[in-house]
Formats: structure tokens, sequence, C-alpha cells
């Protein structure tokens, strides 16, 4: 995710298919960690959850503008779902677990 606009296409996308943002400082060692962890546990198919990676250093207004829009403080890393154009999962740093997500996906569709 590069542009405003390309948030306004992910928020309209998640009426048809949950939508994550992995926001991440490709500066930072957590970041990669984080990163390589989750997707190392990663289970969902892309029609279960649509990913959208944001590199912090490179796009920081949109970062800036995802936590004005859903009122979730900016942090980094960050995994926020989208899903019918509300949060229905977020959490930072380690607590960005593979587990809770599937769970809170589960519940969402109910």
């Amino acid at each position: 995710m590069t542009t405003e606009a390309g948030l306004a296409d992910l928020i309209h996308r998640s009426y048809t298919v949950p939508c994550g943002i992995f926001k991440h400082s490709t500066r930072c060692s957590v970041s990669d960690m984080v990163k390589t962890r989750l997707e190392k546990r990663w289970q969902f198919t892309p029609d279960a959850l649509e990913m959208y990676y944001l590199d912090l250093i490179r796009y920081r207004a949109v970062s800036n503008r995802i936590a004005e829009f859903f009122e979730v403080k900016h942090e980094s890393p960050q995994l926020i779902v989208i899903k019918d154009g509300k949060v229905v999962y977020h959490n930072s740093h380690t607590a960005i677990n593979a587990e809770e997500l599937t769970q809170a996906l589960t519940i969402g569709s109910e």
C-alpha cells in the first residue's frame, strides 16, 4: 500500500474479503522478526484474508491516515485487519498472533 487512494480501495474491498494491513519499518529488526514469525504461522488463503504491506519509512503519511481513519494508535510493527469497513483485529510488536487473528476472523464471520 502506497497511497491514500489505495487505502480507500482496501476499505471498499473489505466488504468482499477481510483485508489486513501490516505496517512495518524496513529498518527495524523487531519489524522483520514479527513479519517472519507471522509468515511462518500464516494459515490464510487470499480469499480468507487479503494482505497489504505498508513500508512506514516511505509512506508515513498513509500510516498516519490509517491511524486517524480507524482510530487505532500508530505503532510499528502493527497488524490491522479490516472487515466490512471496520477494524476486527489489531495488535503490535510481538503481540501480533496468527492464532488470535484466526479467532477474530472466525468470530467476525458468524
